[in-house]
């Protein structure tokens, strides 16, 4: 049984990569250091712990601050986050009632992993090859997540990848939370929970 740790640093994880993607698409720039974490999260299949999947609590921050800000204190700073968290919550699992699409996106990430010990993570060529994975996957099942920003940042090919790198990075924790016992409901159920535990974390900082 998952604690409540885990689950947190889990809900964290989509929390973050969906602030992300929204950043990307209305500023054309996203934290670098989060981002990190946040793709480095899809290469991280055998992690020992729940934290090890973002490179440490360090790496979770960004996602954490989130929980605390938008569960706890009812402030949604960006309301297309919180739209973009329940939307990959539920395209997870979705996508768990579907093996073969799984097993493409295993297979995707096996062969970025092998390159990316050639490039760094978010070098151009690995986004790019992320952002296939969620094209010809994710982005396949209904309903499409539509992110809103600013057409100049959106019209840039880099910037969609971006974009979809990152959402398969949330959907990448939304499995991650389903596995500690998360579901949709309790983000409204125990959202007060939630966000006391991500402030507790983020004194441990």
């Amino acid at each position: 049984m998952k604690s409540d740790r885990d689950s947190c640093i889990a809900l964290a994880g989509v929390f973050q990569a969906a602030h992300l993607a929204a950043q990307v698409a209305e500023q054309g720039m996203a934290d670098s250091r989060a981002m990190e974490a946040s793709i480095h999260s899809l290469f991280k299949i055998d992690a020992a712990s729940v934290e090890d999947v973002f490179g440490g609590l360090d790496g979770i921050e960004t996602g954490l601050r989130l929980i605390q800000r938008q569960l706890g204190e009812k402030r949604a700073d960006n309301v297309h986050v919180t739209q973009y968290v329940i939307s990959l919550l539920h395209l997870e699992r979705k996508l768990g009632k579907n093996p073969r699409m799984l097993e493409q996106i295993r297979q995707g990430i096996e062969l970025a992993t092998s390159r990316s010990e050639h490039f760094h993570q978010l070098h151009s060529n690995i986004i790019a090859q992320l952002a296939d994975i969620y094209s010809n996957t994710v982005s396949q099942l209904q309903p499409r997540i539509m992110v809103q920003g600013e057409p100049l940042h959106l019209q840039n090919s880099e910037n969609v990848n971006r974009i979809r790198a990152l959402l398969l990075a949330g959907i990448r924790s939304a499995l991650l939370w389903r596995q500690c016992g998360g579901s949709r409901w309790q983000i409204l159920l125990k959202r007060k929970q939630l966000a006391a535990e991500a402030r507790r974390l983020l004194h441990i900082l």
